[in-house]
């Protein structure tokens, strides 16, 4: 009698936080999955499927539990990298977790939104580069939080003067994300839409492959102004 107690209070709780949660982040029919991380980041998935945003523009499903059982221990091995401290000065506490997450009927790996210290993933996304995408997403975040620390016209100006970003990443048909054997300037076909692309790009490939762009940035000094301009940022993000 204790023990069934016990679990309907621990079930009320996981319900209430829930729900205060779902208030604060205006995001439906979520739950709590993992609270209690050593960095602060709170865990949550979707039990249905949901529509926010202007328009009601963004949705995503349901996760399913077997995606989840196999997608969270590498999404948290990813985010585990980042300390509470940082991730305070970069305003990121909550992760919401779905499947097929689509903004304008653009498929998309995650959406950051800064203000909510929010950012849903989707655990769909491409497998390939699934891993690396978790940091990309997540230099969005930092990159909101710190526009001053990362100015895009500084960041433009170190492209050849004929390159051109487009106007928006939803405008541009430059989607791939692998890595090109020959950089000149750019990571991936991504890179070239829109400068806090390239930025992010440059970022998740630092945390993830960074061994392989150090080398590539030795015959590509547009790509190593670029690099150390994301790695001086990011320390003085550290060092506030």
């Amino acid at each position: 009698m204790r023990l069934l107690l016990i679990l309907l209070l621990l079930l009320q709780t996981n319900l209430l936080k829930a729900n205060e949660i779902n208030y604060l982040l205006n995001i439906p029919n979520l739950k709590t999955y993992k609270l209690n991380n050593a960095n602060g980041l709170k865990y949550l998935n979707t039990y249905k499927n949901f529509r926010i945003g202007t328009n009601n523009n963004i949705t995503c499903d349901k996760t399913t539990k077997e995606l989840l059982k196999k997608k969270f221990p590498l999404i948290k091995k990813n985010l585990d990298i980042y300390k509470s401290e940082f991730l305070k000065k970069i305003n990121l506490r909550f992760i919401v977790l779905c499947e097929n997450l689509f903004i304008s009927k653009i498929n998309t790996a995650g959406i950051p939104d800064h203000k909510k210290r929010t950012l849903i993933l989707d655990l769909n996304f491409n497998e390939k580069y699934f891993e690396r995408v978790l940091h990309h997403e997540v230099f969005h975040i930092i990159n909101d939080s710190f526009k001053n620390i990362f100015d895009e016209e500084i960041w433009s100006n170190f492209n050849n003067k004929e390159f051109q970003y487009a106007e928006c990443s939803t405008c541009s048909d430059r989607l791939a994300l692998n890595l090109y054997d020959e950089t000149n300037g750019f990571l991936t076909e991504y890179s070239k839409s829109i400068p806090s692309e390239d930025m992010a790009e440059v970022y998740s490939f630092l945390i993830t492959n960074k061994i392989n762009i150090k080398n590539k940035s030795k015959k590509d000094l547009i790509l190593f102004n670029k690099i150390k301009f994301i790695e001086d940022g990011i320390n003085k993000i550290y060092n506030f």
